[in-house]
């Protein structure tokens, strides 16, 4: 996926844009040098927002290029993070030297002659301390063509700043988690809507976690597709023996729409056939036996209000490959399926699965 505004045939720097207002910041500090400047905006189940490339190019008047890093993220994720996680399922200076590599690499092939990050010494105690920041430019082979225009005159300069590309004089000297400095530069700019801080994580969120979690424990190599449909509806699994029954069930009207359009090949979709309620998916639901799709269909059923109220079996259609089949089931939430378990015991959980990961 690549997409973006008007963009320049030449940039003088790629900025790592994340939308939160440190890497806006950035881009237009660099920008008022006279600089032209293209921001690079990475996307993924857990990160990115690619449909506020128009909002951005509209409101601040950036270019912008998304790329879509999903499979390499996750298959980073899937391995375990060298340098380990946050306090969640965040591995914040891996994550960075990832996304680093990728921009780098897009630098190279625009002819660009810098990067450009949000960073702020000693901000973000995982990834911003100085000695990790040192570690992250040095792996993601960008020591000395990123500039972190926020803090830079507090930091070693880059080629960049030495050369003459960038203006040292005019970068700013931020350190620390205060947001003093950053709201008084966006005054200056005379920035009218001015976004929060970071760019947005779902990996620093105990619920999301809590979602993420039984794909590592339950899936045979999941894929990015189910990290994504990890992130939809009520999530809901059942094991019986080595066998795993994953079911997403809708929350409201936009959720069914989502879970309609997650579907793949070899999925089964349900939904209520005689009343209002939500729509279910299964993935892999084609290859489930009889029980573990009566059971789907019940819990299905269970979060429709009416079919509740009736204390009767509904009928529940069941799309499987464009086949549709009809059980009927007594709506109901317990037994077969569980819900995520708590945040606690997936921390736990998550030491003993990635025990070589600091």
């Amino acid at each position: 996926m690549k997409t973006g505004g008007a963009a320049s045939a030449s940039p003088d720097v790629i900025v790592l844009f994340s939308g939160g207002l440190d890497s806006l910041l950035s881009a237009l500090l660099l920008r008022e040098q006279g600089l032209v400047v293209r921001c690079w905006h990475a996307c993924s189940p857990f990160f990115g927002k690619s449909g506020a490339v128009d909002f951005w190019r509209e409101t601040y008047g950036l270019d912008v290029h998304t790329e879509d890093v999903s499979e390499d993220f996750v298959a980073m994720l899937l391995q375990g993070p060298a340098h380990g996680f946050g306090k969640a399922l965040n591995p914040c200076v891996d994550c960075k030297i990832h996304l680093l590599r990728q921009a780098r690499a897009y630098m190279e092939a625009t002819g660009a002659k810098a990067l450009a990050s949000g960073e702020v010494p000693g901000q973000r105690p995982m990834s911003q301390r100085r000695d990790a920041m040192q570690l992250i430019s040095r792996e993601a082979g960008v020591t000395d063509i990123l500039v972190r225009p926020l803090g830079a005159r507090l930091l070693a300069p880059t080629k960049p700043e030495r050369e003459g590309l960038v203006d040292r004089s005019r970068l700013a000297s931020m350190a620390g988690r205060g947001r003093s400095g950053q709201l008084a530069l966006a005054a200056r700019f005379g920035l009218k809507v001015i976004p929060t801080p970071g760019g947005g994580c779902r990996l620093t969120e105990r619920e999301n976690v809590r979602r993420y979690w039984p794909l590592f424990t339950n899936s045979i190599s999941p894929s990015a597709a189910d990290f994504a449909l990890a992130n939809l509806g009520r999530q809901f699994w059942a094991r019986c023996g080595q066998v795993s029954f994953w079911l997403c069930v809708g929350r409201n009207r936009e959720d069914n729409e989502r879970i309609v359009a997650a579907a793949q090949a070899g999925d089964a979709l349900l939904r209520l056939r005689d009343m209002a309620g939500p729509t279910a998916l299964a993935r892999g639901g084609t290859h489930w036996p009889e029980k573990a799709l009566l059971e789907a269909a019940r819990l299905t059923a269970g979060f429709s209000p009416k079919a509740l109220a009736c204390g009767e079996e509904a009928a529940v259609d069941i799309l499987v490959d464009g086949r549709e089949q009809t059980i009927q089931a007594r709506p109901g939430r317990d037994g077969f399926f569980v819900g995520p378990q708590p945040f606690t015991l997936v921390k736990e959980e998550r030491k003993a699965y990635f025990p070589t990961s600091r």
